[in-house]
């Protein structure tokens, strides 16, 4: 990378810009797209593809990026990239980004000297490659946005205030708590009301405590805004100025540097950035894989219209799909096995086959992949030329390309299984479980800048001499492979650090849940992410809280009613949702107790936990089951609940024992409920259970011998 001598070449560039000034408006719009992230973030997956090339919804990553980027109408694109640079060259060769026919020209620009985008940039204003204002965007970033708008506004405050402007940052309203929403990338700003200048921009992550400082009280504006609903799109309209100003501040190595320099310095440099905040489109940088889930799912229910899995927006040979009811979206080629169901929000690629009595829900799986049969597969994401064996479980995990997963595997939830591993047969991956072909010594071995070189032969060679053998007891008999969460690391703070980086930091605080989007409520809430679901969503937290604090400091039943009640005012929520709430949070809080080293509960401990619980909020639940539908709803919820822990169904006939007896639920509703309710075929496995089925019976007998001495 050739850095400029600062000060020296401010004369020399301003008369570069001031000669392309007055023609400025017919310049083409460009582009700067960065097609490395300059982390590890997603180790071990990127030690054998690059970010910018992981599927989402069996198309790479960049070509979202590359689609927004034309659609907003940028004629040329600077593609940068250091981290395996190769093949992101060879894969824009061979798209359509690169035919003559393209709008939107697009150059790749490699080097191994790239370790920011402070680096990026400075490079950019050495070699001259900007003639006017550009979008500067990550190669993860997958939007819809129409920024028509937010370019005019930007291109209207330069000229009218003389290029004090510098940066229109790009920002949607989104609700904290949302799970489009990185924790990681929360920010507090502070924005001028009329001009949307930026006084105040800080990343809020981990902090407890916000501090402001005083001059934006005093900076002349009439009003201002403090912001905590926004969701940084990644997305930024910059001038010309921006690589210069990374040129002449060697300490700007993120964009968060540069803004917050550049607001600490306004009055000295005169210097401004904007905001422009939308309240349509779709934006979100995948930096993690909890976002990488959530932005599969919008993709899946059609959030980022037009870029739909139908379009095949790349043309890639074999990329079109049919879509039919319930999201469901089939390739060329793709076969089905009798008995198997594809129930909602599903992407099959081409030339995929699935065995018999396969259940398959919010999954994308991708091409050239063999399912067998009873293949289970719940929010997982199957990459390309994958084999899954029969009896296979998969829940919330990512299987890479050319993984194996052999006859009675379990994936938990969050496990990923890197390029080419194989796991199994018959074994159960504990959740959060990371296995990869690279063992994660290689990390200790290889010098702390080497990931970021070309040389992807380094860890392979390296590999063959060490020879590691793959533990049994981990991966399998048959398994091929290395964990990384549990053999790598070996204090807690480290394997937080590792949960982190694949997954990113965790907005929901339930132990029992990995993810905000990973605890089910009402099915219609998954389907529509919508600010009502986050109102469910902290008004169940806000229930557990109340609930919590009456135990903590013992508060009576009719305070704790009051409190719920207000919440349900204040959160817009209706009875039946009240009802069911409450009856989950009530069920899932013996759980919540737990820390995450101890051993889970049996089902003999579960019950002796909750059982005192129930007789403590009894009174609580009173209060919201007047009417035969208030019971049913509490039951809908107990079953729900129920569903999704089957290890403990020894606990239902007791539990409901309880709630019988202390006039919680009617005998005549439950009966009801156990005859009729049943709506699918884990319903009706459920019923079967022998605990419940004595109850019932017991309730039947009680029913009988009360109608023989009415009679009497």
């Amino acid at each position: 990378m050739a850095a400029k001598g600062g000060k020296q070449s401010r004369s020399g560039l301003s008369g570069r810009k001031g000669a392309g000034e007055e023609g400025e408006e017919e310049q083409p719009l460009q582009a700067v797209l960065v097609a490395d992230s300059f982390n590890r973030r997603f180790f071990p997956i990127t030690k054998d593809q690059p970010r910018a090339l992981l599927p989402l919804g069996n198309v790479a990553m960049i070509d979202y990026t590359l689609e927004f980027l034309t659609s907003t109408g940028v004629q040329e694109t600077f593609v940068f990239c250091c981290w395996m640079s190769n093949k992101i060259k060879e894969h824009l060769l061979k798209s359509k980004w690169c035919r003559p026919t393209s709008p939107n020209v697009v150059h790749v620009i490699t080097s191994d000297l790239y370790r920011s985008l402070g680096d990026v940039l400075r490079d950019v204003d050495a070699k001259s490659l900007l003639r006017s204002d550009f979008v500067l965007v990550y190669g993860d970033v997958v939007s819809n946005i129409d920024v028509s708008q937010a370019l005019q506004e930007h291109r209207h405050r330069r000229k009218m205030e003389k290029n004090i402007s510098v940066m229109t940052m790009i920002c949607k309203e989104s609700s904290p708590g949302h799970k489009s929403r990185c924790e990681e990338d929360d920010i507090i700003v502070a924005v001028d009301s009329k001009s949307r200048r930026v006084l105040h921009y800080q990343n809020t992550q981990g902090l407890k405590r916000l501090q402001f400082p005083m001059n934006i009280f005093h900076n002349g504006s009439d009003e201002f805004e403090i912001r905590h609903d926004l969701l940084d799109c990644h997305i930024s309209i910059c001038s010309p100025q921006v690589a210069e100003l990374f040129t002449d501040n060697f300490d700007y190595q993120t964009r968060n540097d540069f803004v917050r320099g550049i607001l600490v310095n306004e009055e000295i440099l005169g210097n401004q950035i904007h905001m422009h905040v939308t309240k349509d489109g779709y934006g979100v940088r995948v930096s993690n894989l909890l976002m990488y889930d959530s932005v599969s799912s919008d993709l899946i229910r059609r959030w980022l219209y037009p870029l739909t899995p139908e379009a095949n927006f790349t043309d890639q040979k074999g990329g079109s799909c049919t879509h039919s009811r319930h999201n469901v979206y089939r390739a060329s080629g793709v076969t089905l096995g009798h008995g198997s169901q594809m129930e909602e929000n599903v992407l099959i690629g081409c030339d995929t086959s699935i065995g018999a009595n396969c259940h398959i829900s919010n999954s994308v799986i991708g091409n050239n992949c063999t399912i067998g049969d009873n293949v289970i597969l719940d929010r997982a994401y199957i990459w390309n030329n994958v084999h899954i064996a029969s009896n296979v479980a998969i829940s919330q995990s990512v299987v890479c390309d050319k993984a194996v997963v052999k006859e009675g595997v379990r994936l938990n939830k969050q496990c990923v299984l890197a390029y080419n591993v194989v796991i199994g047969p018959s074994i159960s991956l504990p959740e959060g479980t990371v296995v990869s072909m690279h063992h994660p010594e290689e990390e200790e071995e290889e010098d702390d800048d080497e990931f970021l070189s070309d040389d992807a032969e380094v860890g392979h060679s390296k590999d063959k001499t060490k020879q590691k053998v793959f533990n049994p007891a981990e991966v399998g008999a048959e398994g091929k492979g290395y964990i990384w969460k549990a053999s790598s690391l070996d204090d807690t703070e480290e394997e937080e650090e590792l949960s982190q980086c694949l997954w990113g930091l965790v907005l929901n605080p339930d132990p029992e849940s990995e993810s905000e989007a990973s605890e089910p409520d009402d099915p219609d809430d998954l389907v529509i992410p919508s600010p009502e679901m986050d109102d469910v969503k902290v008004f169940q937290l806000e229930v557990l809280g109340t609930l919590q604090r009456g135990l903590d400091e013992n508060i009576d039943c009719d305070n704790l009613v009051l409190e719920i009640n207000s919440l349900k005012y204040a959160y817009n929520i209706t009875l039946k949702e009240v009802m069911q709430i409450l009856t989950r949070v009530v069920l899932e809080y013996p759980f919540q107790q737990q820390r995450p080293q101890d051993s889970p509960l049996t089902t003999a401990q579960y019950t002796a936990l909750l059982l005192p619980l129930l007789e403590k909020w009894g009174p609580v639940f009173k209060n919201y089951v007047k009417r035969a539908q208030d019971y049913l709803d509490c039951l809908s919820a107990f079953e729900e609940y129920f569903l999704e822990q089957e290890s403990h169904w020894g606990a239902m006939g007791k539990v409901l024992m309880e709630m019988y007896q202390r006039d919680i639920l009617e005998e005549e509703i439950i009966l009801r409920w156990f005859s009729q309710g049943a709506t699918s075929d884990k319903s009706r496995q459920l019923r079967r259970n022998q605990g419940l089925q004595k109850f019932i019976q017991w309730l039947e007998e009680a029913e009988d011998e009360s109608s023989e001495e009415e009679g009497k």
